[in-house]
C-alpha cells in the first residue's frame, strides 16, 4: 500500500513519521512547500508539488485547517487518483463539508472517510490518537492499516458525516473542561495554593482529566507552547455553534468558550496553546 499525506502541522508531521515507520509513506505535501521539502528529505519520500504527485497513492490522508482546504484538496485529488483509492480526512470541518466531499469523490469511484481525531499533538507523536470515523465499513477496512499507524482507538461512528458529528460532541466537552480547569486553577493561584500539592491532589479525585494532567503545570508557569492552538479551537467552536443551533440544544458552554477563545485570538494568542485561557480567568 502507498500512502500520501497532505498537511504537515503539529498533527500531520508526526502522523507522516508513523506512516514511514510502517513502510506506507510515499509522498507528503503542504501549503508551505519548504516544510514539505524538509520532511520529505528527512524521511526519504517524495515532496509533492501538486495533486498529480499523489496519483500513484492508494490512500491520501488530509490533515489541514479549514473546510475550504479540504474541498480544494479533494477536488484536485479527484482528478488524479485511481478508481478504488481512498481519501481520509483527519481535519475538523462541518458535517455538510464532509458529505459534500464524499459525494464529489464518489463521482470518480474514490472512497472517502471523514475521520477527525482527538488526543492533541502528544497523541499524534505517540501514535495514541482516538479516531472517529464516518463512511462505509469497506472504506474503513481499506484505510485501517494507515489509520492504525497513529491511532490507539478507531471507531466507526456511521455514514459520511458521522465522524465530524462526533468531533463536534468531543469539542463541546473539551472546551467545557478547558473552561473549568483554567477557572479552577486561576482560583487556586488567588488562594495561594501550592501547585506541587494542588495538581496531584486534583488528579487523584473526581476532578482528574486529560487537560489538567497535560496542561496544568505548564499553564501555571504561563507556558503556552501549542499542543492545540487557540485559533484552531475557535474555528472548531464556530462549527459546533452552527451544529448546536441546528440541533436546538441549549449551548451556554459552547457560546462562552467561543467568546473566550475569540478574545484570546484578538489579544494575540491565536498561536498559543488553548491553556492560555487561564490568562483571561486570572482577571
Amino acid at each position: 500500500m502507498k500512502a500520501g499525506l497532505i498537511g504537515l502541522g503539529a498533527m500531520g508531521a508526526p502522523m507522516a513519521r508513523h506512516l514511514k515507520e510502517r513502510g506506507l509513506l510515499t509522498a507528503v505535501g503542504n501549503r508551505t512547500q519548504a516544510k514539505a521539502d524538509a520532511l520529505a528529505a528527512e524521511l526519504g519520500v517524495r515532496a509533492a508539488r501538486s495533486g498529480a504527485n499523489f496519483a500513484d497513492c492508494d490512500v491520501v490522508v488530509l490533515c489541514v485547517s479549514l473546510d475550504i482546504d479540504v474541498l480544494e484538496n479533494a477536488a484536485e485529488l479527484a482528478q488524479v487518483l485511481r478508481p478504488g483509492s481512498l481519501v481520509i480526512d483527519h481535519s475538523t470541518v462541518s458535517v455538510p463539508t464532509a458529505r459534500r466531499v464524499a459525494a464529489m469523490l464518489a463521482e470518480h469511484a474514490i472512497a472517502f472517510l471523514d475521520a477527525p481525531v482527538s488526543g492533541g499533538a502528544e497523541g499524534a507523536r505517540n501514535g495514541q490518537l482516538s479516531v472517529m470515523v464516518g463512511g462505509t465499513a469497506a472504506a474503513l477496512e481499506l484505510g485501517r492499516p494507515v489509520i492504525d499507524a497513529y491511532a490507539a482507538r478507531i471507531t466507526h461512528m456511521g455514514e459520511s458525516g458521522a465522524g465530524q458529528a462526533t468531533k463536534s460532541v468531543n469539542q463541546v466537552i473539551v472546551a467545557g473542561i478547558n473552561e473549568a480547569v483554567c477557572e479552577g486553577l486561576a482560583l487556586g493561584e488567588k488562594l495561594g495554593l501550592d501547585p506541587a500539592l494542588l495538581l496531584p491532589t486534583l488528579m487523584a479525585g473526581a476532578a482528574g482529566n486529560w487537560f489538567l494532567d497535560k496542561r496544568g503545570a505548564t499553564m501555571l508557569r504561563s507556558e503556552f507552547t501549542p499542543g492545540f492552538k487557540c485559533a484552531h479551537m475557535l474555528k472548531d467552536l464556530r462549527i459546533v455553534q452552527a451544529v448546536a443551533r441546528d440541533s436546538g440544544i441549549r449551548s451556554v458552554t459552547i457560546d462562552q468558550a467561543a467568546a473566550d477563545y475569540a478574545e484570546l485570538v484578538e489579544r494575540g494568542h491565536g498561536d498559543s496553546d488553548t491553556s492560555a485561557l487561564i490568562t483571561l480567568k486570572r482577571g
